[in-house]
């Protein structure tokens, strides 16, 4: 498969999101999620010659995007070992750290990665190809109880049980290794072409399964790539990174990740937990700037997976 960077992935709320940076062109930045490179060039665009970014992406096919600009440095990596690279580069403090979470539209179009049930490819789902479980080793190895969990926490499916079960009494037959495999559990045919794909999926039913199989897709990508633990490390690390005025802009896509940057921002912690000092006041490290961006209609349009995408923005306030 031949990736670009304009085929890699469209980036969403582009304007929005380096707007609310508040670029200093000798600022340094953080590009935590890399991909198809959009944001970081919209980002080196607004920075001066003394200005620095670095940028963040665990995928190997990531590096194929990376500019050409000795402002620039590519961190093959995942994310949660932000504070980790900073020190080794020997960056104390940062001007602003953008993140666009989620799934790369090359990811989705990719028919070998196993991330869509618009193919038929193997249960893989790993954003790193180069070491870690797979979704097939968790549908096969997982106790009925885990798979529960991991769909009713990550996917928020209320039949999770359901789901579970039917998963740990089919995989007693031959191990679930294929998307076509998982979706026959459910008496659903692999589309061969997306085209195929709006077909099985037409209607009122066809529309409320392929909601449950977005979320069961989306629970399993969330678990293989551990995605909510290294989002909670990159907003604790970012939160202690950050100077006075810096930026944190976070694009988010669905209700748990969305929940932990809200939080994050408004109180300082994940969990929302409001910190207090001696006298009663609420202390907290980051202040929300304007309300939350959601895309045009025309982006929404133009670029589907936009269509649930949220844009958060915080400043590091002075201690």
């Amino acid at each position: 498969m031949i990736v670009t960077a304009e085929t890699y992935h469209v980036p969403v709320l582009l304007q929005e999101s380096i707007g609310g940076l508040d670029i200093q062109p000798g600022g340094i930045y953080v590009d935590a999620t890399f991909g198809g490179g959009g944001h970081s060039r919209q980002l080196l665009s607004c920075l001066g010659p003394q200005g620095r970014l670095f940028a963040f992406d665990q995928d190997a096919d990531a590096e194929q995007n990376i500019p050409d600009d000795g402002r620039f440095t590519f961190i093959r990596s995942n994310f949660r070992y932000l504070k980790n690279w900073m020190r080794y580069y020997g960056v104390e403090a940062l001007d602003g750290l953008l993140a666009d979470l989620g799934v790369s539209s090359h990811h989705f179009d990719d028919a070998e990665r196993g991330f869509s049930f618009r193919f038929d490819s193997p249960l893989d789902m790993r954003m790193n190809k180069r070491a870690g479980m797979t979704a097939a080793d968790v549908l096969n190895n997982y106790s009925e109880q885990q798979l529960a969990d991991v769909f009713y926490l990550y996917g928020e499916l209320r039949n999770a049980r359901q789901l579970a079960a039917r998963i740990v009494k089919a995989r007693l037959q031959q191990p679930l290794l294929t998307t076509g495999q998982l979706l026959g559990l459910f008496g659903v045919d692999v589309p061969a072409a997306a085209s195929a794909a709006a077909e099985v999926t037409s209607g009122a039913a066809g529309a409320a399964w392929k909601k449950d199989m977005a979320r069961l897709f989306q629970a399993l990508r969330i678990e293989v790539n551990h995605e909510m633990d290294a989002l909670r490390q990159l907003l604790g690390a970012a939160c202690q990174l950050l100077r006075p005025g810096g930026r944190l802009s976070i694009i988010t896509y669905h209700s748990l990740e969305d929940r932990m940057v809200k939080n994050m921002m408004k109180a300082g912690n994940v969990e929302g937990r409001a910190q207090h000092d001696f006298y009663g006041r609420t202390q907290a490290p980051l202040a929300m700037v304007g309300k939350v961006i959601v895309p045009t209609e025309q982006e929404q349009q133009q670029n589907p997976r936009s269509r649930s995408a949220k844009l958060r923005v915080a400043e590091k306030v002075e201690s």
